[in-house]
């Protein structure tokens, strides 16, 4: 997908509109209190609300999900993993009331269109996840490695097939690379992590990765797993492996620091938030949507660029109150201090900053029941 950017401030007043639910803002006393966006407090909320999406939301969303349904003892929400690109499949088709993606709607595909159709209006579009993709590995004798932009890419290309080749001995001088194939694994599945992964190789290393930003795998090298956790398996029950996965799933398994500028960066929540400091917004979209055109090959000090930003997709509008007031409910503790800190605590994600979610919470404000 090709994108292109500038900057937007967050629209005024939309917090002003109408409210088909009484919110109370209650005091924030979660320890790791992102700022002064409490968690609202929401009367009489019961019934059930189904969403779907992207599997690298999972460790959050179950944390989220316990979070709401604990205060909200009378509601329940589902959420099943399927992937970013069956999530806004099912948002698109009305299949479910929200939905989780890594990848924003697509205009050229004719997505926004599609969820304009779906909602009678413009989709609510908002980050709810910042999250570092870590470069995983299960390499036989070895416990650290440093990899370069053309280094990784070449390894998922198939032009770097063995572990000792000069390109990766050259950032690790001190470790003991096997003598070895090297089995690369990427998703199987249509991925909002693959479009991640693919459009930081475009970014960092065009001369090597030619396939673009894509959320399915372009070539046919390595292997396929389906999903987070499956790429995640296959790289733990291989040998000599390497893959890529959302950085909450991937805590058991060694992961690689990646060059940026002249030092090799962990991918911690920390250097991950930092590519939104330095990112502009989709330029071209509607108010309701606050969608991100990151700055993968950024060499600012301290930043991760293999990043994901999930977002949540939603209508401003539904056809009865109960579903408004869910999904309403839902988002909102999502977006709030009590969320944000609960997906950092159960999937090590970087809290949103206080404007983001301020923004946000704007945004959510606006949905109601239809009539």
């Amino acid at each position: 997908m090709k994108r292109t950017s500038r900057r937007r401030l967050a629209t005024p007043g939309l917090a002003a509109l109408a409210l088909t639910l009484t919110l109370s803002a209650c005091s924030a006393s979660n320890e790791g209190s992102t700022g002064d966006n409490a968690a609202p407090e929401i009367e009489g909320l019961s019934g059930t609300v189904n969403g779907t999406g992207a599997s690298s939301q999972e460790a959050a969303m179950g944390a989220w999900r316990a979070g709401f349904q604990s205060a909200n003892s009378g509601v329940t929400v589902n959420y099943d993993p399927v992937g970013s690109g069956g999530g806004r499949e099912q948002f698109l088709s009305g299949g479910v009331a929200f939905a989780g993606t890594d990848a924003y709607l697509d205009e050229e595909e004719g997505e926004v269109t599609k969820a304009s159709e779906r909602c009678g209006g413009d989709a609510i579009e908002i980050p709810n996840y910042v999250s570092p993709i870590a470069v995983v590995f299960n390499i036989d004798g070895v416990d650290e490695l440093r990899l370069d932009a053309p280094t990784l890419a070449g390894i998922f290309t198939g032009d770097i097939s063995r572990w000792d080749d000069p390109a990766i001995a050259g950032t690790n001088p001190d470790a003991d690379l096997p003598d070895g194939n090297i089995t690369a694994v990427h998703r199987a599945d249509d991925s909002g992590t693959t479009d991640n992964f693919t459009a930081y190789l475009e970014a960092a290393a065009p001369d090597v990765w030619t396939h673009g930003e894509v959320g399915e795998w372009p070539i046919n090298h390595g292997e396929a797993a389906p999903q987070n956790s499956g790429v995640v398996s296959a790289v733990t029950n291989g040998s000599n492996t390497i893959g890529y996965a959302d950085a909450s799933q991937a805590r058991e398994l060694d992961i690689a620091t990646i060059k940026v500028g002249e030092d090799f960066v962990d991918p911690s929540a920390e250097a991950a938030a930092r590519v939104l400091e330095v990112s502009p917004r989709v330029e071209g979209r509607a108010e309701s949507s606050m969608v991100f055109e990151l700055d993968r090959a950024t060499e600012e000090s301290g930043t991760y660029p293999i990043v994901l930003t999930s977002y949540l997709l939603a209508c401003p509008t539904y056809a009865d109150e109960q579903t408004a007031g869910l999904v309403k409910g839902f988002l909102s503790y999502i977006v709030s201090d009590e969320g944000q800190q609960a997906a950092a605590d159960a999937a090590g994600s970087a809290p949103l900053s206080d404007a983001l979610q301020g923004e946000a919470q704007g945004l959510i404000d606006t949905i109601s029941a239809a009539g």
